[in-house]
């Protein structure tokens, strides 16, 4: 089972977006025959069976295995991946499309449909993918707001030159600094 499967093709996205499905999917994250997932969810193993078999058919979950029960072949199902990304291109945009701003909100989406690609692309199967992740919360006065960005900017640049050569490993450093949303606490 992937961690993540980046669904990119319309029929994908129409067999996710059911609510029956998704239920189904959540029961095959472990290996389970239609009638134990239909014992779980109360329904008839028939119905689930359609709905394994869409999911099935979008690539969306894999038979693992079969076992032959009273004579009849019943098929073990589990689900491809943990989660599942839907490409935000299957969805579309409204409108015309803005010059790129890097201080846009525009931009700021653009940039995480792009690592949202990148990362479902990455090959789980080799042994070592370094990588990073960091969050964190920053509070900046609104006197301040254009020399905090000019001093990341300042920051990654210098990272930039220092390692933009061309030998060695290539990664990709994507950086996000958006408004935090109002909490409740």
């Amino acid at each position: 089972m992937r961690d993540v499967l980046y669904l990119e093709r319309i029929e994908q996205a129409e067999a996710l977006l059911k609510p029956q499905r998704i239920e189904v999917l959540r029961e095959l994250a472990e290996p389970r025959t239609c009638t134990e997932v239909a014992g779980r969810l109360g329904q008839t193993p028939q119905r689930v069976y359609y709905h394994v078999k869409r999911l099935v058919e979008a690539g969306l979950v894999a038979q693992v295995s079969e076992r032959k029960v009273r004579g009849i072949h019943e098929g073990i199902y589990q689900a491809a991946a943990r989660s599942y990304w839907l490409s935000p291109r299957l969805v579309g945009r409204v409108g015309l499309r803005k010059a790129q701003d890097e201080l846009s909100l525009g931009y700021l989406l653009d940039l995480m449909e792009e690592v949202q690609a990148d990362i479902a692309g990455l090959d789980r199967a080799r042994p070592e993918l370094p990588s990073i992740g960091v969050s964190g919360e920053i509070r900046v006065p609104p006197e301040l707001r254009r020399q905090f960005l000019d001093d990341l900017r300042t920051a990654l640049q210098e990272l930039f030159t220092r390692y933009g050569g061309d030998e060695g490993d290539a990664f990709k450093l994507a950086v996000a600094c958006y408004p935090k949303g109002e909490s409740d606490d």
